[in-house]
């Protein structure tokens, strides 16, 4: 499958390739040639830089910005609190860290909010102030956000995913329709406002604020495979061009602030540079996968990956689940029994998680496994795995997962504690989950001896 199939279209205009340059211009010339400071701008544009890094770090991860604006972000009230905001959180206080293996059924449809308004800390780990951590949020709402409103999060990069609905992204440096079956980032510090054209949508964010979403690297892979560069889409510079005054709001240290801004937050004319949000369509990963026997780990199916202060141990791994041919012999299909020093949030977005389909009330679900709690499939559908007859088996074309893997223990709202169901098998009363004992020590001694 080489791409998605969308129900709504994608008019916008975007460049390819991540971790490329990339320079666009909504006015033919508006880039200044040769130099970022001319002395003055010849349409009278303000030169304004991003730095998504550290001026001096290597090339390879160097992520700067220049934008030409109407008016520059300077332009701008001081800032205010806002103290009742559902985003704010302190992290020490405010989170529980638990084994349980908890599920959420789909989280009802906020259809009075808008998307910031609608989002819902779901857990997270970590210290923002440190750069040094992760947040799983819930989003959902069924209006946009107004027209002079704009946010930012300074904490860390937004990994967008929508399940139910589109989202069109307005940013600093240009449009993005993002639909279920992509995703898109948005990072750090670059301001966006969220509109619906296709009406109520739901999904899921996940920032880090440790690093940058970044691909994998691909080792003896070989130079082609799981998302490839050239799929990644970047904006072309677009801008609303207005006297009104911007509401602004900001996400730092875990606390919201509003501040009123001259003009738009979206003015910028034209840009150059490494620093971008972008999007991908999850149906162009390039899966890989054992054609022989047993699993693979998911990690094989890696998208993007932020890592963490922790050499070898990210922050977060994205992960896809989805459309691939299961073709092991002799192999349980399903996915085995795990304890994982990582910490595992899955959601179905379409369908079913990997090989099992989920009934229609339940796409949408989400379920956490926090660091060493044990997960596996039901034993009905285990004993099932084990005795059917292995040939080749493909997981359908509507079964889309997502997986997030996590060195962090991931701490719960009060909320989310609350709203959680236990994701295990059961207790004394109805004898654990039903898991049959088959193996017999007699029986394997007296074969052992023959």
């Amino acid at each position: 499958m080489p791409s998605s199939k969308f129900a709504i279209e994608d008019r916008n205009r975007y460049a390819t390739g991540l971790n490329s340059y990339h320079e666009s211009e909504a006015i033919a010339g508006a880039l200044p040639k040769a130099q970022n400071l001319p002395q003055k701008h010849h349409l009278g544009l303000y030169p304004e830089r991003i730095s998504g890094s550290s001026f001096t770090a290597k090339r390879a991860v160097n992520k700067q910005t220049f934008m030409w604006r109407v008016l520059p972000s300077a332009a701008q009230s001081s800032w205010t609190q806002v103290p009742d905001h559902p985003l704010n959180q302190n992290f020490h206080t405010d989170l529980s860290f638990l084994p349980d293996q908890l599920s959420w059924k789909p989280f009802k449809i906020e259809t009075d909010c808008n998307f910031i308004d609608g989002l819902r800390l779901i857990g997270g780990a970590g210290d923002a102030t440190i750069k040094n951590g992760v947040a799983y949020y819930s989003f959902s709402c069924g209006v946009d956000m107004d027209e002079q409103t704009a946010f930012y999060s300074a904490d860390g990069d937004w990994l967008i995913v929508p399940q139910i609905g589109a989202l069109d992204i307005q940013t600093e440096l240009g449009m993005l329709r993002v639909r279920p079956r992509e995703i898109c980032v948005v990072p750090r510090g670059i301001r966006f406002r969220v509109t619906l054209p296709s009406g109520q949508t739901r999904g899921y964010v996940i920032e880090t604020f440790s690093g940058h979403f970044d691909v994998p690297e691909l080792g003896i892979i070989g130079s082609l495979g799981l998302a490839n560069l050239r799929d990644f889409e970047i904006p072309c510079a677009a801008f609303t061009d207005t006297d009104a005054v911007t509401t602004l709001l900001v996400k730092m240290a875990g606390k919201v602030s509003r501040a009123s801004l001259k003009g738009s937050a979206f003015n910028a004319v034209a840009w150059h540079g490494t620093y971008y949000p972008f999007k991908y369509d999850l149906g162009k990963f390039m899966t890989m996968g054992s054609t022989l026997y047993d699993h693979q780990d998911p990690s094989i199916f890696t998208v993007l990956t932020c890592p963490s202060d922790k050499p070898d141990h990210p922050a977060v791994d994205f992960i896809y689940i989805g459309p691939r041919w299961l073709v092991m012999e002799d192999t349980l299909h399903v996915p085995y029994f795990h304890r994982n020093t990582m910490s595992e949030f899955a959601a179905v977005i379409s369908g079913g998680f990997d090989t099992s389909p989920m009934p229609e009330e339940l796409i949408g679900m989400c379920m956490l496994h926090n660091g060493m709690s044990t997960h596996g499939m039901s034993a009905p559908v285990i004993e099932h795995s084990m005795n059917k007859e292995i040939k080749p088996e493909k997981i359908p074309d509507d079964h889309v997962a997502v997986l997030v893997e996590s060195c962090y223990p991931i701490g719960l709202t009060e909320w989310a504690r609350k709203l959680g169901e236990p994701d295990v098998g059961g207790d004394e009363e109805n004898d654990f989950g039903g898991y049959k004992r088959v193996f017999d020590a007699s029986l394997a001694l007296k074969g052992r001896m023959q």
